[in-house]
C-alpha cells in the first residue's frame, strides 16, 4: 500500500539559500551573459518567487556583481589552484597557461569582456571587477614569487612580470567571441613566450605540461 504522507519541506538556512542564488546567477552569467542575470530569471530557475531573491539582493545590480565575483573566483580556483602543491612552480605555471589556451577558457574570457564593459555604468560591478583583478594578480604573483624563492624563476620584479603575463592573456582573450583557429602558434603561445622570457626560462619550458587540469 502506497503512503500518502508527504515529507515536510526543509527550510534552507539563509546562508544556504544565498549560496544557491549566487550559484544559479553565476551559471547564467557564464553561459548567457550578465545581462541575463535578473531577479525574475534567477527566481524562475530556482522555482521561487522573485521576492525571495530580492530579500537577499534588493537590486539586480547587486546580484549581477555577486554573480560575476562568484564565477570569476571559481574560474581562478580551477585555472590556478591556491595553497601548497607538490608540483614545482614551473609545472603549475605551465598548467595554468595551458588551461588558458583551451576552449573552456573562452567562457570566462567572454564573462570578463562582458563585466568590464558593463562596469562602466554599474558601480557595484566595477568594484567587483577591481576586486577580482587584484585576486588574479595576487594569485599569479604568489606563484611567481614562490618560483623565485625556489630558484626556478629569475625576475627582478615579480609584480611587474605578473602584470605583463596577464596583459598578454587579456589581449588574447578579447578574441573569445571570434574564430581563432587560424592564429599561428606564435600568437597562441604569446603568453607562454612572455612568461618564459621574463622568468629566465628556456623556450618551450612552459609547454611541456599537460593541460587536463591535474
Amino acid at each position: 500500500m502506497s503512503s500518502s504522507v508527504q515529507r515536510p519541506r526543509v527550510r534552507k538556512s539563509p546562508a544556504a539559500r544565498r549560496a544557491e542564488i549566487v550559484g544559479a546567477a553565476a551559471a547564467v552569467a557564464l553561459t548567457e551573459g550578465l545581462e541575463c542575470v535578473t531577479l525574475r530569471r534567477i527566481g524562475d530557475d530556482l522555482g521561487v518567487r522573485p521576492g525571495l531573491i530580492s530579500h537577499y539582493f534588493p537590486s539586480a545590480e547587486e546580484l549581477v556583481a555577486e554573480a560575476f565575483g562568484s564565477a570569476a573566483s571559481g574560474e581562478l580556483d580551477a585555472l590556478l589552484p591556491g595553497g601548497p602543491a607538490d608540483d614545482s612552480p614551473v609545472r603549475r605555471l605551465a598548467d595554468f597557461l595551458g588551461r588558458t589556451t583551451g576552449e573552456e577558457y573562452d567562457a570566462i574570457s567572454r564573462l570578463w569582456i562582458n563585466a568590464r564593459h558593463l562596469s562602466r555604468y554599474r558601480p557595484a560591478l566595477r568594484d567587483r571587477v577591481a576586486e577580482q583583478e587584484a585576486a588574479w594578480r595576487g594569485r599569479l604573483e604568489g606563484l611567481i614569487r614562490e618560483g623565485v624563492e625556489r630558484g626556478e624563476f629569475r625576475t627582478p620584479d615579480p609584480s611587474v612580470t605578473t602584470v605583463q603575463i596577464l596583459v598578454v592573456l587579456d589581449g588574447l582573450s578579447v578574441h573569445a567571441n571570434t574564430d581563432t583557429s587560424g592564429h599561428p602558434t606564435a600568437v597562441t603561445r604569446m603568453a607562454h613566450a612572455t612568461a618564459e622570457r621574463e622568468l629566465g626560462l628556456a623556450e618551450g619550458a612552459l609547454s611541456t605540461s599537460g593541460t587536463s587540469g591535474t
